[in-house]
């Protein structure tokens, strides 16, 4: 069975890092309610949920997928770009330790976010809190396990897969790649079909792939609308507080399947 692994919503989660948006005070009661409806999402959808260690002092920690990239067997345990989030990532790392060889970035910032699995090719986007350094760290530490990476550029939102995430596979056989081409070049993907978040629907273009299914955000129904035309099977949930903090669907577990 694939495995998601989260961390629980912080009582000081309304003190997040904001970057691309403007802070807005946030219900941590309902922020906490709807990651609970998330794990049941990944749960029906046939991933069991294992919880990290609970950091309650750290505002950003139920964003797991920044601490950690997972290839397979081997974790590998990031550089966050927000220097405050350097002890979340070493929690992650004694978590993965029981399950997944472990691999450590040495030099350079980076965050998870930015990091967009397409078989073994990592699309790696250099933002504010990705830089040059912690690119090349982790080609070369994903290039020993067999992946390459491509360098992509942005700056108009906070991650790679703020704009960009792959939805996998639609009835055609196709690789499909859900983008805001305001924001991330679609001229960086090789060997996709690229499906472009409606226009009046910026924050869409993150999606969740989940065992048979994506799970996406209630608030972009149009964008939904054009992955079920491909033949996607789309569990729509409400992240509207978790959005607050600059939240996707994706920031929110490791998938190791």
């Amino acid at each position: 069975m694939a495995l998601a692994f989260t961390r629980a919503v912080s009582p000081a989660f309304a003190s997040c890092e904001v970057t691309h948006v403007s802070r807005k005070p946030i219900d941590l009661a309902r922020a906490a309610t709807q990651h609970d409806a998330y794990e049941q999402a990944l749960e029906k959808a046939g991933l069991e949920v294992v919880r990290l260690p609970a950091l309650p002092g750290h505002a950003d920690g139920v964003f797991v997928e920044d601490t950690a990239i997972l290839l397979g067997d081997h974790a590998v345990i990031t550089r966050p770009g927000a220097p405050s989030r350097r002890p979340e990532a070493e929690s992650t790392a004694a978590a993965l330790a029981e399950r997944f060889e472990v691999h450590r970035l040495s030099r350079g910032r980076l965050d998870g976010g930015d990091v967009l699995r397409i078989g073994h090719r990592l699309y790696v986007g250099q933002s504010q809190r990705t830089d040059c350094a912690g690119v090349v760290n982790l080609a070369w530490v994903a290039g020993r396990l067999g992946y390459e990476v491509v360098e992509v550029p942005h700056e108009r939102c906070l991650h790679l897969k703020t704009g960009a995430t792959y939805a996998g596979r639609d009835d055609a056989g196709r690789d499909v790649v859900l983008i805001n081409p305001d924001w991330i070049d679609p001229g960086v993907f090789e060997d996709v079909f690229l499906v472009p978040s409606h226009p009046d629907e910026a924050f869409g273009a993150n999606a969740l792939r989940a065992g048979e299914r994506l799970i996406y955000p209630a608030a972009y129904p149009r964008t939904a609308e054009r992955l079920r035309a491909l033949g996607f099977e789309v569990e729509e949930v409400d992240i509207g507080e978790l959005e607050k903090a600059e939240a996707g669907l994706t920031c929110m577990s490791l998938i190791a399947d």
